[in-house]
């Protein structure tokens, strides 16, 4: 399933507007983020999470995509473990990545895989990404498999790329998984066409929540309260100058969620009530 594909069937189970916080490349699997309804508000502060993965690294070939789903475009030998190890050490921190020519990122407007294939030559710029984690897990007949966590914005198809050059080979990812984004894990996943997870996973949003801000729990006035509900910021909160804050009622229900950097309210949060269909 595609990373469309889930979001089509979660908007098909709860009649809102869905978002994700990250796609996957169509040939990648793994945890994927969804909001829904007002939530979809609150993208930004998923969006900026760490992720994990499990890549797993074919040496020996470079594919046009970085994929298993391009042409070979170059060969080369197949390194020993040895090198691979020596070599690691270069992509870990931050580094500056090119990322792939076959991405969603624009170049002039447009989208530079769109680009590519209509023939044109693309140049990609070089930004800085966060590689926090690069462990070799196992290596064996030219696959490498490694346990890899990155910043926002880092592209393993780049690295398993990078990492081949610097050992004087090529590569190309022959297969991917995300297993968690900042603290949630895939291990807690549900399927995208599990009707009834779907909801019941809707009404842990206060838990989700609390994973990210839950030490950033604010409580707000019944009379503070009442003027959020239209529109206006929380006096109470007026000296917290950036992040995200959690607000909450008096009776220590969770309410809304607050911007301070814009002083605006990302989101109200309200209980999700449906029948699910037999």
């Amino acid at each position: 399933m595609t990373s469309f594909g889930a979001l089509s069937a979660i908007k098909r189970t709860v009649g809102k507007k869905v978002g994700h916080a990250g796609t996957l490349d169509k040939f990648a699997q793994g945890l994927l983020i969804v909001l829904t309804g007002a939530m979809t508000r609150l993208n930004p502060l998923f969006m900026n999470l760490d992720k994990r993965y499990r890549a797993f690294i074919r040496f020996g070939s470079e594919t046009d995509t970085l994929d298993p789903e391009g042409k070979v475009i170059a060969t080369a030998n197949v390194p020993s473990y040895e090198e691979i190890a020596a070599a690691v050490g270069q992509f870990i921190g931050e580094i500056e990545q090119e990322p792939p020519a076959y991405s969603a990122l624009h170049v002039d407007g447009v989208r530079a895989s769109d680009r590519v294939r209509s023939g044109q030559s693309v140049q990609m710029t070089k930004r800085a990404v966060i590689v926090h984690r690069f462990e070799l897990v196992t290596y064996e007949g030219g696959l490498l498999e490694a346990d890899i966590t990155v910043s926002k914005g880092t592209y393993i198809r780049s690295l398993a790329r990078d990492l081949a050059h610097a050992v004087g080979s090529r590569a190309h990812l022959e297969d991917l998984i995300r297993t968690e984004i900042g603290p949630f894990d895939l291990t807690e996943a549900i399927k995208a066409t599990d009707r009834e997870a779907v909801i019941a996973s809707m009404a842990n949003s206060e838990d989700y929540l609390n994973r990210l801000l839950g030490h950033k729990h604010h409580t707000v006035s019944d009379r503070e309260l009442a003027t959020m509900v239209h529109g206006q910021y929380p006096r109470s909160v007026q000296n917290v100058k950036s992040g995200w804050l959690l607000a909450y009622d008096e009776n220590d229900s969770l309410r809304a969620v607050l911007d301070a950097e814009s002083r605006k309210i990302a989101a109200w949060v309200r209980p999700y009530e449906t029948t699910v269909e037999n």
